[in-house]
This record gives C-alpha cells, structure tokens and sequence, in this order.
C-alpha cells in the first residue's frame, strides 16, 4: 500500500511504499514546525527499516530547496540507512536539475558519510 503526503508551499511531497521498499522526498522542504511535520512520518519509516532483512531498500530524493532543520532530519535518516545496510542493500537516487550544483553538492556531501549505501546521482 502506497502513502502519498501531498506537496505544500514549505513541504515536499512524500511517498512511502511498504510493499515495494520505495521512499521518496520531492520538493521544497522548510516547514515552520520541522518536528511536528517530520516525526509522525520518520517514526514509521524508522521502524519499517529496521524490521528488514535481506531486503532491497530505495530512497529517491528531488529537493529543489531545503533548510538548515530539514538538513538535520535528511542527516538523520542517511545515518539511520548506514545502519540498516548492514542487513539490507539500500539505494539512494539524489536527483537535481543540472544547472543545479548547490542541491548536487548537498547530495554528495550526504554521500561522504555513508560507506555501504549506494548513492545515484541523477541530473534532470
């Protein structure tokens, strides 16, 4: 079963496919309450992860524009998916539009902290 949380003006649009091992992050991110926002979705995430094994797990991310305490949540579950690639292949597709070397540099910056997820990068 799939889980869309439709795009606002300060947050991305989330999707969470269970079934599938999908997760993706799309949009701008800068919510006025980071906390309340990300908790109730991370929460579950978390949990899901950790329960697997042997399993093939992707995260895809589009973000045109995120804050300081987004940064800190996507810090947080980059950690949390070092963790579970222990058990479990993870991939992370980090998408940015070409002409975008600020959101490219984030990526890799994302990237230098994980040794055992493969990390994509995708130009649009």
């Amino acid at each position: 079963m799939q889980t869309v949380i439709p795009a606002t003006a300060t947050t991305p649009k989330i999707t969470i496919d269970k079934s599938r091992n999908f997760f993706s992050f799309e949009g701008e991110s800068f919510p006025e309450d980071v906390k309340a926002f990300f908790d109730p979705i991370m929460s579950p995430i978390e949990s899901h992860l950790r329960s697997l094994n042997d399993s093939q797990v992707t995260f895809e991310f589009f973000l045109t524009y995120f804050n300081s305490a987004s940064t800190k949540v996507f810090f947080n579950l980059f950690t949390l998916l070092e963790d579970v690639s222990e058990f479990n292949l993870i991939n992370v597709d980090w998408k940015f539009h070409a002409e975008d070397d600020t959101a490219e540099e984030f990526g890799r910056e994302f990237q230098e902290d994980l040794s055992n997820v493969n990390f994509n990068f995708v130009a649009i």
